[in-house]
């Protein structure tokens, strides 16, 4: 077991992005647990710098949450997104799989294709499978890429509304009410910007 700790380790170590248990059994010898190795793993390296960190259905080394700081420099990466992208991703995370007439329900105003695409190139959504209803329309869910690049283990784990003011994603905007809670249905209040307007968002 010790072993295939070291193998887990040089893989997870290595790799640019997380690796499942699959990825991980795939590589290495005939017999060996990856799960079982990454339990000891995950236990070593509690407390220390870096950390085994799950990521959706996968597995990576992260920078321990509390010494993020140290990192900023290199880490740190503003992205400009529009108010729509915002309410859109927003409605993506906390109701997937949905659709892009669910979408527009909730918003109150139709999504624009720009929109889409820029979150799907941002790789942060994804297509989901479509539903059995009328015309099959295809869902949209978030991504592992999502998930990673803020530090979720899963959507179960997605901020509450505190979180989002704290993180500026409603900054300056009137007090929703209806944004839900993780696990929660309901309604995000439309709010569009002026042309040529976007707001910050920032890891």
């Amino acid at each position: 077991m010790a072993e295939q700790e070291r193998m887990i380790e040089a893989m997870l170590f290595a790799s640019a992005a997380p690796l499942s248990t699959r990825d991980m059994a795939e590589r290495m010898p005939h017999g060996c647990d990856p799960a079982e190795a990454l339990v000891h793993l995950r236990k070593r390296y509690e407390g220390r710098g870096v950390r085994v960190a799950k990521v959706g259905d996968a597995w990576a080394m992260r920078t321990a949450p509390d010494l993020g700081y140290l990192m900023s420099r290199e880490t740190v990466e503003t992205r400009k997104l529009s108010r729509a992208a915002i309410e859109t991703l927003a409605i993506i995370a906390y109701h997937q799989p949905v659709t892009r007439a669910e979408i527009e329900e909730i918003r109150g105003v139709s999504v624009s294709r720009g929109t889409v695409d820029q979150l799907l190139e941002m790789e942060w959504i994804r297509f989901g499978r479509r539903k059995m209803t009328p015309g099959r329309p295809v869902t949209f869910v978030v991504t592992q890429e999502f998930l990673d690049h803020f530090g979720l283990e899963s959507a179960r784990d997605l901020p509450g509304l505190k979180e989002l003011r704290a993180a500026g994603l409603l900054e300056n905007r009137p007090p929703p009410g209806t944004m839900p809670q993780p696990g929660e249905g309901g309604d995000v209040e439309e709010s569009e910007t002026a042309p040529g307007q976007n707001e910050l968002f920032e890891d």
